[in-house]
Formats: structure tokens, C-alpha cells, sequence
């Protein structure tokens, strides 16, 4: 506070009033939001005809078409994910991630995976007889999930075997095989190998599963998370791209006594 002894006493005022004014603004306001509000804006003459707008969207629309539209490869057969135990669109997608996720993560991490699992909700289309093209991969997997590799015991493995038994859905697997007795897995195997259930496995599946979605509760328990960064989508266009013929996978994964 200034000395205001030797001041008379409108400016003795004066100086108070511009004291208090300085300390009030440096004192900071704080603002608060009361309302927030937003309305539809049509596009009418006003901002532009709507084919000023389409004209704008067209080569943009017209490249992306171009490029869903070009053929990649042949499908000999409808595949879908219908199915008891197993599909055949849910076995080539789970190999397909197999096949083309481990190379990388035997490039960035030294270690193969050993077993693939996806889940049925996840397929959202059919691959249709015919032309396969980018479009098909897009409808098949129309979200933004990349494959991630989570290292389990085979404890967790087992636990997996009773999900699927539980769920009694066609979930894609790939590496996996095993008996269904009763309601409990036997036989297990991975990679075409009993079950070791203190051994540690890598599991392939997607970021959606590894984070508990699906309620794939026991993806908490692994040791490490290694993501891989390559969209499941990627994968199917990737593999469509080098496959002249999509194979019809059939093999039994899943026995049923």
C-alpha cells in the first residue's frame, strides 16, 4: 500500500481507487459456461447451391470409388460367419490375421504368435461370390481395430476354451483346437500341441478383446501387451491383394462329442 501521508485528500482517494482497480484485475476473472446451444444450417441459395456443394464433393467421392472398386481377387463361394462352432469367413479372417501379423511381430519382437482369436460380432457382412474388392474389405470390418498381441499362460488358454463354449458362438480362431465334452474343453491343443498350462503364449486378437470388450475378461491377466499397429482391415485388403482365389477354409477346430 502507498503512503499517502503527504497527499491531500481527493488524491489520497485517488490512489486508493486505482490501488483497489489494479489488484481486483490482476486478480484474474473466472468465467463460467451457462449455455450451450447449436442449430441445423441448411444448405440453401443463401450459402451456395446445393450443386455448387455436390460439384465440390465429386472428385473426392468419384477417387474413393475408383479405388474400393478395383478387383483383388476371386471368391469361388459365398462366405459368411454363420456357423455352429466355426464359419468360414470367421476361419479365413482369423488366419488371415495370423498370416499376415506375424511376420511383424516376429520382425519387432523376436517371438511368433501362437494363436489367433477374433470375435463373431465383430464380421459385419458376408464376402460374396465373385469379384473380392477393397469394398468387401471395408464392409466386413467397417471399424478401426488393429491386432494386438497379448502374452497368456495356458491357464488363461483354457479359460478361452470355456468362453467360447460358454458363448456358443462361431468365434474365429486360428492355432486353436479342441474337444467339447460335455460343457468343458479336453484335448486342447496350440499350434497343433497340448495344452502347457504354465507355459506363456502369444495371443493375437483385436485392441477391442485385449481392453475387455466382449466380456474376454481373461485378456487382463496376460504378462505383456505388444500392439502391432496394423488395422484388421489393412490385413484383409493387404491379403486380397497377393490371393488370386480366396480358399474356403473348412478344417474342424472345434469337435463336439
Amino acid at each position: 500500500m502507498p503512503k499517502l501521508k503527504n497527499y491531500n485528500a481527493p488524491a489520497k482517494l485517488f490512489v486508493l481507487f486505482l490501488t483497489v482497480a489494479v489488484q481486483l484485475a490482476c486478480s484474474g476473472n473466472r468465467y463460467h459456461v451457462h449455455k450451450i446451444a447449436g442449430r441445423e444450417i441448411p444448405v440453401t441459395a443463401e450459402l451456395g447451391s446445393s450443386d455448387t456443394v455436390e460439384d465440390f464433393i465429386k472428385p473426392y467421392r468419384d477417387h474413393i470409388n475408383k479405388d474400393l472398386s478395383i478387383v483383388l481377387a476371386h471368391a469361388p463361394q459365398t462366405l459368411d460367419k454363420s456357423g455352429k462352432w466355426q464359419s468360414t469367413l470367421g476361419n479365413l479372417f482369423a488366419d488371415i490375421a495370423f498370416q499376415q501379423g506375424n511376420p511383424i511381430f516376429q520382425s519387432r519382437f523376436a517371438n511368433s504368435i501362437d494363436m489367433i482369436l477374433l470375435n463373431h460380432g465383430g464380421i459385419r457382412a458376408i464376402l460374396p461370390q465373385g469379384n473380392v474388392t477393397a469394398r468387401n474389405a471395408y464392409q466386413i470390418m467397417p471399424f478401426e481395430n488393429s491386432l494386438v498381441v497379448i502374452e497368456l499362460k495356458g491357464s488363461q488358454i483354457q479359460e478361452i476354451a470355456e468362453y467360447i463354449i460358454k458363448e456358443k458362438k462361431p468365434h474365429p480362431v486360428s492355432g486353436l483346437q479342441f474337444t467339447i465334452s460335455g460343457q468343458s474343453p479336453k484335448n486342447i491343443l496350440v499350434g497343433g500341441k497340448p495344452l502347457e498350462i504354465d507355459k506363456t503364449y502369444f495371443v493375437g486378437t483385436n485392441d477391442y478383446l485385449a481392453n475387455g470388450g466382449d466380456n474376454m475378461t481373461f485378456f487382463a491377466k496376460g504378462t505383456a501387451r505388444h500392439d502391432l499397429d496394423y488395422k484388421l482391415r489393412n490385413m484383409l485388403i493387404d491379403y486380397f491383394r497377393k490371393t488370386d482365389t480366396i480358399p474356403v477354409i473348412t478344417d474342424i477346430r472345434i469337435i463336439e462329442e
